[in-house]
């Protein structure tokens, strides 16, 4: 095991420093554009969380690429959204992708593949977990403790899920030097952790939920989105130097979480109503 580090329990003016705010001279283009490949027809309301969460973050365009079921639903709520290929600077892969559907799919399955190989920078969620070990760019995985535990099952090691609860900060390190990835572990605290890079110290950190209202269904998808922004606003800057992937996903991690306790108010929340409060947040952290 690799040895564990106190991670930096990251802030709002952490966060505030890794929101790119377009300029005067900004447009569609150059405020980045990011492919969304998420949903599926057991899923297709994963597609209209993530792209959602995306737009509000804040991004100059989104290309949709998914089944006609979770297409209609994406144009439906959001009719800005771009469903023809083209350019694209990030994606944002895997949020209610069901890996049975997948493996019947192998036009999808190539898409994806296609996507994860490109270069550009990735982030990998939920049903997309499994294509961590053929990214050719700068990568961010999103797994949640049951599917860390799986993806070190799939890789040939057992590990207890008892094990990543009692150290998840210790087990995304590793997995992060494992598949060489930046892994944004979920959970009541979130752990984020890029690989071991060089002998310079490792960046760690955390984010508190301050909730457990936000343990529903969605918003996973909406913090994949929200992610998925991030990495397409600092796309250039991200190719040129990758460690800017663990300060990004923090500050996703952090504005997921703070707009789940801005519209709980100490009630219930859903999926949606996180999307829906991001931008007020982005907002108050600049």
């Amino acid at each position: 095991m690799p040895a564990s580090g106190a991670p930096i329990a990251w802030s709002a003016a952490d966060a505030g420093r890794y929101i790119r705010v377009p300029g005067p001279r900004d447009d569609k283009y150059s405020h980045g554009v990011l492919g969304v490949i998420t949903g599926s027809v057991a899923y297709p309301g994963a597609a209209v969380l993530s792209v959602e969460a995306a737009g509000r973050t804040g991004i100059g365009m989104i290309r949709y690429f998914g089944p006609a079921e979770a297409s209609h639903l994406v144009l439906e709520r959001r009719p800005e959204v771009v469903v023809q290929p083209g350019r694209v600077d990030a994606y944002v892969i895997g949020s209610g992708i069901d890996p049975d559907e997948l493996e019947h799919d192998e036009q999808r399955r190539s898409h994806i593949a296609t996507a994860v190989s490109s270069g550009v920078p990735v982030v990998l969620d939920a049903g997309a977990l499994s294509f961590a070990s053929a990214h050719h760019g700068p990568t961010v995985i999103t797994p949640h403790h049951r599917e860390l535990q799986r993806m070190f099952a799939t890789a040939g090691r057992d590990v207890a899920l008892s094990e990543i609860e009692r150290d998840p900060g210790s087990w995304a390190a590793h997995a992060a030097d494992a598949w060489n990835v930046t892994v944004l572990l979920k959970g009541a605290v979130t752990y984020i952790c890029p690989p071991q890079a060089g002998s310079a110290g490792r960046f760690r950190a955390c984010v508190a939920s301050t909730t457990s209202w936000m343990a529903t269904a969605g918003t996973g998808d909406v913090l994949a989105g929200i992610c998925g922004a991030l990495l397409a606003t600092h796309a250039t800057e991200i190719v040129a130097d990758p460690s800017l992937l663990g300060p990004l996903a923090a500050t996703a991690a952090f504005i997921h979480a703070e707009a789940g306790e801005r519209v709980s108010s100490g009630g219930p929340v859903l999926a949606l109503d996180v999307a829906e409060a991001v931008p007020a947040l982005i907002a108050s952290l600049l």
